[in-house]
C-alpha cells in the first residue's frame, strides 16, 4: 500500500474542488467563468439543464483513480454508470487536457472555460449525460442498468486492463445490474483484466430514496461477499478523513487485483474462482452543494439530484446562493490570472494515453483488428438442384463460427454470447474448437465447460447484449445468438448502442468498432413446440426504425446465403446487422456461387422457379423474404403452375429487406428502376414476410407499384400446433398465397374458381388431419420442389 502524504492529500482536494467548479460552472454558467466580477443575472444561463448530485462523487473517484494511474503505470477505463454524469466527467477531461486536444477550440484558459461551460445542455452545444462525445467514454449515462455487464465486456481478453465502473444506487435496483454482479462467474484472472466495481451510495434517485443506501452495512457485507466480491466500504461527509480513506482503500483494491492476477498467472494455478474487490462509497448526494435552498434541505437529499437552485438568473437570492457555492471552491487557489489550472494541480493527471480521458480502450477503433475469415464457401451445401438437399440451415454457419475462432485464437478478439443456447441453434460445432467460459465449481460429467473458451453462455439476455457490446467497443468482434422472440428484452440496449454509433459517426476522432451482429433463429414460423409466448418476430420492426447507414435486416432463405451474409457482416463496422434464419431441417436452394450474387444483389428474381423468362413481364409476382415464407411460396408457385400452366408466374426473392427502400433513404435500397424491373410497375405482387407485413408496406409505400403489394406474415396468431398450421393461421401457407394471387387475377374465370376450390378443400383436409394424427399431412411434410423436367411438363 502506498504511503500517500497530507500534502498529497491537500493537493488532491484542491484538485477535487477544481473538478467540482468546473462541473457547477457548466451548469449554471454561460459568462464570467472564473467570477472575475460580481455574478450577474445575464452571466447565468436562461434554460438550466444538468445533474449535480451524483457529480461530486464521481468526481472524487476520478481524482482518486488519477493517482493510482501514475504510481501503478497502470490502464484504467473509468465507466460512468450513474445516468447524468456528464457535467463531472467532462470537467475531468478537461482538467487532465485530454478535451482540449480532442476539440481545440475549448482551450485552457479563461476563454475556453467560457465556451466549455456554455456548451453544456446548451443549444448546437453537448448532452448533459457522459455521452459519445465525451472522451474515455463508452457507456451513454442515460443507460441505467448496463454499466457493469459493458464494464466485463470490456475487461475480457483485456488482461492489463482495470475497469473502474462506478455504479449509482439508483442504478443498482434495476433488473440488468443486478444480474450483472454475476459477470465475476466469467472473468478469468489469467487471461482478462480487471473489474473493480465502485457502488456509489449518495441515498437518493430523484424523488426517493434508494434500497442499497438504507441497507445497514452489514446487510450489504454479507449481499456483495454472497455475490463473490470482497465489499470495502469508504464513508463520511468531512472531506478530508474521506480522501484518507479512499486512498487507503483503492490502494488496498489494486494490491488484491495484482495478486489475484499474479496468482493466476502463475504455472501452478488452481483454476479457483477469486473473491474480487469492490468498493462501497458512502457520501452525500450533492456534497459540497447548498446546504437549503429556500429553507428546505438540498444536500445529502434528492432535491440535489438535478439543479439545486432553481431560478439564479431569475432571482437575486437564488443568485447569492449560487455564487457563494462557486466561490466556496475558491477557484483562485485552482486557476491562474489566465485561467489555467495551477502546474501543481495539473500534474497530478497521468501523461499521454494513460489519462482515463485519452485510454485507446475508449477509443476501440482505435485497437480494432481485422478478423481472419474463412473461406466460406468450402464450408457451403452442395446443392445439385433447388430443394433436392434438405439440411439444417444454422449448422453450417455453427462450422463458419468455428473457423473463425480457430483462426483468430492466437488474437482472442472474438466470443460468441448466448443465452443458453450455442447447441439448441445449432451452433454446437464450435465446441469443437472451444468451449464455455465457467469460473465455478466444473463436475467430471460436464460438458464443454472449462476456465477458457470464446462461448459466453448465461440466461439473460441482457448481460449476452451489454458483454458484447462492453467487447465491441473496445476493439474487439463478436456474435449474439438468441431466440427471436425474447431479443426484444434487450430492445432498450439495442436502441442506445444504435444512438451510440448514430453520434459516433458524426465525431472524426471516434474511430468506428466491429458490428453488433445478431442471429435470430429458433424463430416464429418453427416454435410450434413452444408456442404463442415464443412467436414474435418484431424485432425487425423496432430495428428498422433506426438510422439507415446502421442497421441492416437479413433473411437468408438457405445454408449458403447464411454463410455469405454472416461473412459479410464480420467484415463490417459501425453497423447493427441483424440475420433471422431458422434451425429446423429444410430444402436448400442455392449453389454457393449463386448465394453469393443473390446476397451481393439483396434481392433477385429466382429464373428457375418462373414460367416465364425474366425479361418478359409476368402476370403476377410471388416474393418471399425468410426462409418458411421461401418455401411456401415456392409451393404454391408449384401449385399454381400445374393448376394453371399458362400463368405467367415471376419469382423474387429478398434476402436483404433493407433494399425495399429506396436508394435515397437506405445505402442498400433499389433504385426505381431496379425495383420495377423485380416488381414491376402495375402487375400483382403477393409478397409473403417473415415477421408483421405493415413493415413491407412501410418500405415500400413510395415505389410505383406500391398499390398492388399484398404482403402475408406473421397476424399475431399462433399456438401449440404442427408447423404448417401456423403458417396457415397467418395465411403464408401456400394455399392461402395461391388463392391470393388467383383473386388479384380477374381474366381467370372458371380455372381461377376451380383453383380457389381446390386451395380451400385442401385447407379443410389440412385442418381434419392434424387433429386425428398430430402431424402435418405426408403431402405437406414431403413437398419439395419438382426436378426440371416436372417443371417443365408442369407448364
Amino acid at each position: 500500500m502506498a504511503d500517500v502524504s497530507d500534502t498529497q492529500l491537500g493537493l488532491f482536494d484542491r484538485y477535487w474542488r477544481a473538478a467540482n467548479y468546473v462541473s457547477v460552472g457548466q451548469i449554471y454558467l454561460m459568462d464570467n467563468p472564473l467570477l472575475r466580477e460580481p455574478l450577474a443575472a445575464e452571466h447565468v444561463k436562461p434554460r438550466l439543464l444538468g445533474h449535480w448530485g451524483t457529480t461530486p462523487g464521481l468526481n472524487f473517484v476520478y481524482v482518486h483513480l488519477n493517482r493510482v494511474i501514475k504510481e501503478r503505470d497502470t490502464d484504467v477505463l473509468y465507466i460512468c454508470g450513474p445516468g447524468h454524469g456528464g457535467p463531472a466527467m467532462v470537467a475531468n477531461t478537461y482538467l487532465e487536457g485530454s478535451y482540449s486536444e480532442i476539440y481545440p477550440e475549448i482551450t485552457q484558459d479563461e476563454a475556453g472555460l467560457r465556451k466549455l461551460f456554455r456548451q453544456f445542455s446548451f443549444p448546437g452545444g453537448i448532452p448533459s449525460h457522459v455521452a459519445p462525445e465525451t472522451p474515455g467514454s463508452i457507456h451513454e449515462g442515460g443507460e441505467l442498468g448496463y454499466a457493469l455487464v459493458h464494464a466485463f465486456g470490456a475487461a475480457f481478453d483485456n488482461p492489463d486492463l482495470i475497469v473502474a465502473c462506478v455504479v449509482g444506487d439508483g442504478e443498482a435496483e434495476t433488473g440488468p445490474l443486478a444480474a450483472a454482479w454475476h459477470s465475476n462467474k466469467f472473468l478469468n484472472p489469467k487471461v482478462d483484466g480487471a473489474v473493480l466495481p465502485i457502488l456509489h451510495l449518495n441515498g437518493y434517485k430523484i424523488a426517493n430514496p434508494t434500497l442499497l443506501a438504507r441497507m445497514a452495512d452489514a446487510e450489504l457485507r454479507d449481499l456483495f461477499r454472497g455475490y463473490g466480491y470482497e465489499p470495502l466500504f469508504v464513508e463520511g461527509q468531512d472531506p478530508v478523513p474521506m480522501h484518507r480513506a479512499m486512498a487507503d482503500t483503492l490502494d488496498r483494491a489494486m494490491d488484491s487485483i495484482r495478486e489475484i492476477q499474479l496468482q493466476a498467472r502463475a504455472e501452478d494455478w488452481s483454476g479457483e474462482r477469486p473473491r474480487w474487490p469492490m468498493i462501497v462509497l458512502r457520501s452525500p448526494k450533492g456534497w459540497t452543494g447548498p446546504k437549503e435552498v429556500d429553507g428546505k434541505k438540498v444536500e445529502d437529499f434528492w432535491r440535489s439530484h438535478q439543479v439545486p437552485v432553481s431560478n439564479a438568473r431569475g432571482d437575486a437570492a437564488h443568485r447569492q446562493i449560487l455564487e457563494d457555492w462557486l466561490r466556496s471552491y475558491r477557484p483562485q487557489e485552482l486557476f491562474d490570472g489566465d485561467g489555467r489550472l495551477l502546474p501543481e494541480l495539473a500534474s497530478l493527471a497521468p501523461d499521454g494515453d494513460k489519462r482515463m480521458g485519452a485510454l485507446p480502450h475508449a477509443n476501440g477503433g482505435v485497437l480494432k483488428k481485422d478478423l481472419v475469415l474463412p473461406d466460406w464457401k468450402s464450408l457451403a451445401v452442395d446443392v445439385h438442384r433447388p430443394g433436392e438437399t434438405i439440411a439444417e440451415t444454422t449448422r453450417f454457419m455453427g462450422a463458419y463460427l468455428g473457423e473463425v475462432i480457430s483462426l483468430n485464437a492466437e488474437a482472442r478478439n472474438f466470443r460468441l454470447m448466448g443465452p443458453d443456447e450455442t447447441a439448441s441453434n445449432r451452433l454446437d460445432a464450435v465446441f469443437e474448437v472451444t468451449d464455455r467460459v465457467w469460473m465455478e465449481t466444473i463436475e467430471p460429467y460436464d460438458v464443454h465447460l472449462a476456465r477458457e473458451g470464446r462461448v459466453m453462455e448465461i440466461l439473460s439476455e441482457h448481460l449476452c447484449q451489454g458483454w458484447l457490446e462492453g467487447y465491441l467497443l473496445t476493439g474487439r468482434h463478436g456474435l449474439f445468438s438468441c431466440y427471436e422472440a425474447f431479443i426484444h428484452i434487450v430492445d432498450s440496449m439495442v436502441n442506445q448502442h444504435a444512438k451510440w454509433l448514430k453520434v459516433t459517426a458524426e465525431l472524426p476522432w471516434r474511430k468506428p468498432i466491429a458490428s453488433l451482429n445478431y442471429l435470430l433463429t429458433s424463430h416464429v414460423w418453427r416454435q410450434d413446440h413452444n408456442g404463442f409466448s415464443h412467436q414474435d418476430p418484431g424485432f425487425a420492426d423496432f430495428v428498422a426504425n433506426k438510422k439507415a447507414h446502421i442497421v441492416r435486416l437479413y433473411f437468408p432463405p438457405d445454408a449458403n446465403t447464411l454463410l455469405w451474409v454472416t461473412d459479410h457482416c464480420l467484415r463490417t463496422w459501425n453497423r447493427i446487422n441483424v440475420i433471422t434464419a431458422g434451425k429446423q431441417p429444410q430444402p436448400q436452394w442455392l449453389t454457393a456461387d449463386e448465394a453469393e450474387r443473390h446476397c451481393k444483389a439483396g434481392a433477385g428474381i429466382w429464373e428457375w422457379a418462373c414460367t416465364c423468362p425474366a425479361d418478359q413481364e409476368p402476370d403476377v409476382v410471388m416474393a418471399c423474404c425468410g426462409d418458411v415464407p421461401t418455401l411456401e411460396t415456392l409451393a404454391a408457385v408449384d401449385l399454381l403452375r400445374r393448376e394453371l400452366p399458362g400463368l405467367r408466374i415471376r419469382v423474387v426473392n429478398v434476402v436483404d429487406l433493407m433494399t425495399l427502400q429506396s436508394h435515397k433513404t437506405h445505402p442498400h435500397g433499389l433504385t426505381d428502376e431496379e425495383f420495377n424491373a423485380l416488381f414491376t410497375k402495375a402487375k400483382p405482387v403477393i409478397f409473403a414476410y417473415h415477421g408483421y407485413p405493415y413493415l413491407i408496406h412501410r418500405l415500400t409505400y413510395k415505389r410505383t407499384n406500391h398499390d398492388n403489394f399484398h404482403v402475408h406474415g406473421f397476424q399475431e396468431e399462433g399456438t401449440t400446433t404442427t408447423p404448417f398450421d401456423m403458417a396457415v393461421m397467418n395465411e403464408i401457407d401456400r394455399f392461402h398465397l395461391a388463392m391470393a394471387a388467383v383473386r388479384r387475377l380477374k381474366d381467370l374465370g372458371a380455372d381461377g374458381n376451380r383453383v380457389i376450390d381446390t386451395c380451400e378443400h385442401s385447407l379443410e383436409e389440412h385442418s381434419r388431419y392434424i387433429r386425428e394424427h398430430g402431424e402435418d399431412m405426408p403431402q405437406i411434410r414431403d413437398w419439395n420442389w419438382p426436378p426440371a423436367t416436372e417443371a417443365k411438363a408442369g407448364n
